[in-house]
């Protein structure tokens, strides 16, 4: 299985590499050009809603589009980990209008075919070798198993990508790198520097991204974000921290995005002009396009 997902693997970022990524490179101030928040009733106006694991998810306005069937094996699935919460956050959270509305953008601003309809599964799954990038939300109170351990493990060094977002403070931190270290013992997260392609592999940034819930932004208008520690909830200001778990070859194999919910500006993205120009436009989608990119191509 290893083998097979190595290979698809690399079949992927050979198809990345060859093709031009974003249809609007030339121009700094091409995603501005490109975005907008779509009308119609919903887009982006859900909170954390709850689903059944086996329900369908309502696309809640976000358009539709038909994937070609010569596509069929190289389209690019946005793929959300269903994991085991003792207590608080959960996977569900921002679900399922953070998925489609970034499914939709990435295909709108990118010469990529995307699944618009994303996916959700578990560690343990067998389809997880199906999929070169997953992605995990709100890990505070995440529990890997043994046997999860050992499959992420051998996902990740036969070239897989996690990234996880929305967690804050050095309590979360703690508990997500405790968890992390039942799949990686022998290996410590290291703080990427600014210079690091994945901030500038696709579009420029000129500071780490940091994006708060959309409901703290409209109450501090930008002046603080979220932090929880001891199931306290307060708000001061934090510095995003983006740490990675990498390989031997100095790969980034678990992305984690700290004191930051760069996913809320895709949920969220509807809900006002200003939240839209702030965030979304500015940081979650510029910074979400340029970790896929990073995670196929590298």
């Amino acid at each position: 299985m290893a083998n097979t997902f190595l290979a698809a693997v690399l079949r992927w970022k050979l198809v990345i590499s060859v093709t031009v990524l974003l249809t609007a490179l030339l121009s700094p101030n091409a995603l501005s050009q490109r975005l907008g928040p779509e009308p119609g009733p919903g887009r982006g106006l859900g909170r954390n809603r709850l689903i059944s694991e086996r329900g369908p998810a309502s696309r809640e306005g976000v358009p539709e589009w038909e994937v070609m069937e010569k596509f069929r094996r190289d389209v690019f699935t946005f793929v959300r980990v269903i994991y085991t919460s003792r207590r608080g956050g959960g996977w569900r959270v921002d679900h399922p209008a953070a998925d489609l509305n970034f499914s939709y953008r990435l295909e709108e601003l990118t010469s990529m075919k995307v699944d618009p309809d994303g996916e959700t599964l578990r560690l343990l799954d067998d389809r997880l070798f199906d999929y070169p990038f997953i992605f995990m939300i709100d890990p505070r109170s995440l529990h890997i198993s043994r046997g999860e351990a050992e499959v992420l493990r051998t996902y990740l060094l036969n070239g897989g990508f996690l990234m996880v977002d929305d967690f804050w403070g050095e309590n979360m931190m703690e508990h997500f790198l405790g968890e992390m270290e039942k799949v990686f013992p022998d290996r410590k997260p290291v703080t990427l520097p600014l210079s690091h392609p994945i901030f500038s592999c696709v579009f420029p940034l000129e500071k780490f991204p940091q994006v708060p819930s959309e409901d703290s932004a409209h109450r501090n208008k930008g002046t603080a974000v979220e932090s929880w520690e001891d199931e306290i909830y307060w708000e001061m200001p934090q510095p995003a921290d983006y740490q990675a778990i990498v390989d031997d070859k100095g790969r980034i194999m678990v992305l984690m995005c700290h004191n930051t919910d760069l996913s809320d500006g895709w949920e969220e993205e509807g809900i006002s002009q200003w939240f839209f120009s702030a965030y979304s436009e500015k940081y979650s989608y510029p910074m979400g396009i340029n970790i896929v990119y990073y995670a196929l191509t590298h």
